[in-house]
């Protein structure tokens, strides 16, 4: 069987899920980068510690927020390498930019993969995922000749290549001209504050109504562990916390290596948006509560003394 084309697609740069990817992609083929922005020198230092020895990059302007135009120029780098495999990092953005770019391709979609594998007698690609809030693992064969799917967040830890390479970059021309009728007007970004994206974080640190609206302990943790910080529609109904925090299933979904939810009852609307975590921690004055029922580990008590003793902790901990 020859040897795999794999097109990793970098939206915004190379963070820790586009790592994840090229590691995956190392898996069944050999991996090309596409960046949608310029790369950085640390950034290619960490893509040649990663084994891809090629990246192509193509500066799109404010046109690469718009899916028809990413879609556009990942369509354009997986023909120009001969591509057969196209991975992206998971978020509601890039799932826009793979169906845009599978139907250029005339390429078969799979959404939220954890692992991809060959078949061995058709050469077909098979993703892994899981379905119905991470209850049932599932394994879906692509039968195009092309393959793009999106990579569930923490699915796989990034791993360096067995031996780094240095990294050619390319430039890649691209149609930047959006569709007709389509402009866009008006753009809003939401400052993290220096913490990782909720939908792709590893540890992320969940504060529900038993904060009363004071997410002091939630944020002191967070910040002690380099966490993400979520919360539930409640929450949000409340005012406490911005909409694109919320967790649940008309929220962000998300599937972190570690789960820690402060003062959340855990309604089935949240379980939804949560129940793919590797390690679900809960703190909770209530013993009964549905979310300590499912949780690897429960605190029972009041999350505005623990979550804080827990920082001084782990800040403890880290200093010695």
């Amino acid at each position: 069987m020859s040897t795999r084309h794999v097109l990793v697609v970098a939206p915004a740069g190379v963070r820790a899920p586009v790592l994840e990817s090229v590691t995956l992609a190392r898996t069944v083929g050999v991996p090309t980068l596409l960046s949608l922005v310029p790369l950085t020198d640390a950034e290619l230092t960490a893509l040649g510690e990663a084994g891809v020895e090629r990246a192509l990059v193509t500066d799109l302007g404010d046109a690469r927020h718009s899916a028809a135009v990413a879609g556009r120029a990942v369509a354009t780098a997986a023909e120009a390498t001969g591509a057969s495999l196209v991975l992206l990092p998971t978020s509601f953005v890039a799932k826009e930019v793979a169906a845009h770019a599978s139907y250029l391709l005339d390429a078969g979609l799979l959404i939220d993969v954890g692992s991809i594998a060959d078949d061995g007698e058709s050469g077909q690609v098979v993703g892994g995922k899981r379905a119905f809030a991470g209850t049932w693992e599932t394994t879906c064969a692509v039968t195009s000749p092309v393959a793009v799917a999106t990579v569930r967040a923490n699915a796989v830890t990034a791993a360096p290549a067995e031996a780094p390479v240095s990294t050619a970059v390319e430039p890649l021309e691209v149609d930047a001209t959006l569709p007709r009728g389509l402009e866009l007007t008006e753009r809003t970004e939401h400052p993290t504050e220096g913490r990782p994206a909720l939908a792709e974080a590893a540890t992320v640190v969940l504060g529900g109504r038993g904060t009363e609206g004071d997410f002091s302990a939630v944020e002191e943790l967070a910040d002690a562990l380099g966490a993400a910080i979520g919360t539930t529609r409640d929450c949000v109904d409340e005012g406490w916390q911005p909409h694109d925090a919320q967790v649940g299933q008309t929220g962000v979904t998300i599937a972190p290596r570690l789960y820690i939810g402060a003062g959340i009852s855990g309604a089935p609307h949240h379980h939804g948006g949560m129940q793919a975590s590797g390690t679900i921690v809960a703190v909770n004055v209530d013993q009964d509560a549905p979310l300590v029922q499912i949780a690897d580990f429960a605190v029972i008590g009041d999350l505005q003394e623990i979550l804080p003793a827990a920082a001084a902790a782990i800040r403890e901990h880290r200093a010695s």
